[in-house]
């Protein structure tokens, strides 16, 4: 399956089996597919963009039983089996699943992975490299991004200067004002085994380039951000350009992130 304006069946090598023989919350049929997270489903079906078995269904807690045919917007959709993929991002290319200007994105180096459509947990911007997650799993994608679950991303950044004491000290106190306001930062140090040049900064916020504005704010200039972790997933063992499944351990842990 790919977006909402492709393909909507997914490969028969990933279909699996309804939750039971009571039938599955067609909601949770059209995330599972996919298509988006389960709010938005609930809003598709009310707005009467689903059909089960060529009837347009507009209650929230219709079940689809086994040898149902769902369709969205016309399309067949199907449940599919959940991916979860981390890839140690290069730079130079876009955090999306297509580029009309013919760009490398993110997907040009997960050409291997078992599965039609992944999409991308929030954005790395061009230039920018370290732990992307993707998946398949729209509801999870949506917990994860949501502020309440304040995940927590760890970036590498390497100056045009040394970092004052003082800048960093201010960093680090939340007292950097950017145009959305003062910026929450969890921790920010020298990189141990780096020089002056380069620091280590937590934050769980999702602003756009936040980390470059921090830096270009107090009037340095951000060589190289470099994200070396993500929601407790490290990049440890995966080279860059890489991509690898997610362990059983690391998906519950995940999971239980984005149950807070």
């Amino acid at each position: 399956m790919k977006d909402l304006t492709g393909k909507l069946a997914a490969p028969k090598s990933q279909k699996i089996e309804l939750d039971s023989e009571e039938g599955t919350r067609l909601n949770k049929y059209v995330s599972n597919a996919g298509i988006c997270a389960r709010r938005k489903a609930d809003e598709f079906i009310r707005k009467g963009d689903v059909t089960v078995n060529g009837q347009i269904i507009l209650e929230m807690g219709h079940k689809v039983m086994p040898g149902d045919e769902v369709h969205f917007q016309g399309q067949l959709v199907e449940a599919s089996q959940k991916v979860y993929v981390l890839l140690n991002k290069p730079k130079d290319c876009i955090t999306t699943t297509h580029d009309p200007q013919g760009r490398k994105t993110v997907m040009d180096y997960l050409t291997k992975v078992d599965c039609e459509r992944l999409y991308p947990v929030g954005r790395l911007d061009r230039m920018t490299t370290g732990l992307l997650l993707l998946t398949n799993d729209g509801q999870l994608a949506q917990n994860l991004a949501h502020p309440s679950r304040e995940v927590k991303k760890l970036y590498h950044v390497k100056l045009n200067k040394t970092v004052s004491e003082a800048d960093l000290l201010q960093i680090r106190a939340g007292k950097v004002r950017l145009e959305e306001g003062l910026v929450p930062v969890d921790e920010a140090n020298y990189v141990k085994n780096g020089d002056f040049k380069e620091v280590g900064i937590s934050i769980h916020i999702g602003w756009n380039r936040v980390i470059r504005r921090i830096f270009e704010e107090l009037g340095y200039r951000v060589e190289k951000l470099d994200r070396v972790i993500y929601a407790g997933l490290t990049k440890k063992d995966l080279p860059r350009s890489r991509w690898r499944y997610l362990e059983g351990e690391e998906l519950l842990f995940l999971k239980r992130q984005a149950k807070k």
